[in-house]
This record gives structure tokens, sequence and C-alpha cells, in this order.
């Protein structure tokens, strides 16, 4: 008979990759470290084999541990999806999610729209803002769940659920631009904006603000206007503007961005099943 293998153990391993170790894992289930520990240990005892490569600072998968990820995450899906249609006890109640305009309003919607047909008595209050801002209104206490911008590697805390390339953008006739390199940014504190002069001074190339708006739409508009160029992730280019030829303009790459979230201490039950339904879809392309 092949191995019978418990939600709890796939979802403990799971949660340890995702963590990347067994404390952070142990705190985002609520148990202690020594019981997350002998989860992945009973697990690798009914499959045979290693999973996790352990070292005091962090853990690695394994070949077996690759080829499980996956398949555990779907079997999770689907139980949690089976659980949460025949759950007698209604999930309601309040969810405070912050997270960039520039996201929210392209990557959230259909997350979002899955989740308020799945739990029809939860409210959702949706705050955009800043990076920044959502960090120190989610430090405050004022949400449950924030999606944040982070720099790759910095060590800033939360799930990492998003990454894709940053892109210079402007017009599809932007054949020559002018030096000093008129910009279209956020206003700071704005990840996008310290990225890109952060480049542009690091490649020797001037650069000006022409235009400063927190509004998508407004930046979108400076664009489509000649202001200027802007920064964006690739898949968030509008039809109508163009993703500008790093080498023949002399732009400097920008590199990936990341898309973090965090959660508060002790969630409710509603904003629990919202991180799990966020996690879920944004990390397999879903949204």
């Amino acid at each position: 008979m092949p191995a019978s293998l418990s939600p709890d153990l796939l979802r403990a391993f799971v949660t340890v990759v995702e963590c990347g170790g067994f404390s952070a894992a142990a705190e985002r289930l609520h148990r202690g470290q020594s019981a997350i520990s002998l989860q992945i240990q009973r697990l690798e005892d009914r499959l045979g084999v290693k999973l996790l490569n352990r070292s005091p600072r962090f853990v690695t998968l394994t070949n077996d541990g690759e080829a499980l990820l996956d398949q555990a995450r779907k079997i999770l899906s689907l139980h949690d999806a089976l659980a949460a249609r025949f759950d007698r006890k209604e999930v309601s109640g309040t969810v405070r999610l912050g997270a960039p305009e520039d996201f929210a309003t392209t990557h959230l919607p259909g997350v979002l729209a899955r989740f308020a047909r799945e739990y029809p008595h939860v409210t959702l209050e949706v705050t955009c803002e800043l990076t920044l801002k959502l960090v120190e209104l989610f430090n405050a206490g004022g949400l449950d769940l924030a999606l944040v911008k982070r720099e790759p590697g910095t060590g800033v805390e939360g799930l990492r659920v998003w990454r894709e390339p940053l892109v210079w953008a402007g017009l599809e006739s932007t054949h020559d631009i002018p030096s000093p390199l008129p910009l279209v940014v956020s206003p700071s504190p704005c990840v996008y904006r310290a990225r890109a002069t952060h480049a542009l001074d690091a490649a020797g190339r001037t650069w000006r603000v022409a235009y400063s708006c927190t509004s998508l739409a407004g930046t979108h508009a400076a664009v489509r206007a000649g202001l200027g160029i802007t920064v964006l992730p690739k898949d968030m280019v509008p039809a109508d503007l163009s993703v500008l030829n790093d080498e023949a303009l002399g732009l400097p790459d920008l590199h990936d961005t990341e898309m973090a979230l965090i959660e508060a201490p002790q969630i409710p039950a509603a904003a629990q099943r919202l991180r799990e339904a966020i996690v879920r879809e944004l990390e397999h392309g879903v949204a």
C-alpha cells in the first residue's frame, strides 16, 4: 500500500519551504518549532526520502523535495477548497488589506473577486498606498495583511508572492531621450523611483523629475503626454505604451522587482483565508 500522507504534514513541509526555515514556519502555523521539525521527520519517514537539507541558517530542497513541493501545493489547494466548501462555520468579518495601487489594479481584482464569491459574508477593506506608507500603517496596527514592494535579497520580512522584471516605459515614438533624462515617477519614498535614480546615478546618466504623481493613472497620462519616461513592472505596461530598449537608448538595467506578503500576528479566520488565497493564486499565476 502507498504511504498515507496527512495534509498537516504536507502543510508543514510547504510552509517551511515558503518561510525559508522552521522558526518562521512555526510562527505562521502557530506551532512549536520542535513540532514542525517532528512533522517534517514523519513525512520523510513516510516517503522514505530526505526532503530538506538543513543548516543553522537556512534550509534547501533536495531533489526529492523539489519533486514533492508542487504536488503538495496542489493537494493542499484541493484540500482547502473542499474543506471551505463544506465548512459549517460561516466565515465572516472584515479583512484590512493594503497594496500598492499598480499591483492592486492589475493583479488583485481576480483574486479578490474569487475570494468574495467564496466568502460572501467577509467585508474587504483595501487600502492603496506607496509601500513605505503601507508598512507604516501595518506597523501601527491598521492592516491585517499587506502586499509590499521590496528589493530582492534585502531580508525584508514577508513571503515573496510575486517577482517580475522592471522596465523603462514610454511612448513608442521615443527614440532619442534628452539629457538630463525626464522621469515620470511617484513622490518619495517609492521603491521604483529609488531603483530608477540609483541605476541612473550608477551609470553616470543625468536625470530630472519631470512629473511626480501618486496616482498610477496620472503617471500613465503624463507619459502619454510625452512628459518623460517611467519605470513599471513588465506585465503592467499599458498596451498604448512601449517597453523601451535599454541598450539602444543607453538606459541601465533595472533587474527584477518583488512583492512580499506580510501579516499581522493572530489575524482572524477571514484574513487567514484571504492570505491563503493570495499566496495560492499569485504564486501559481492564476491572478
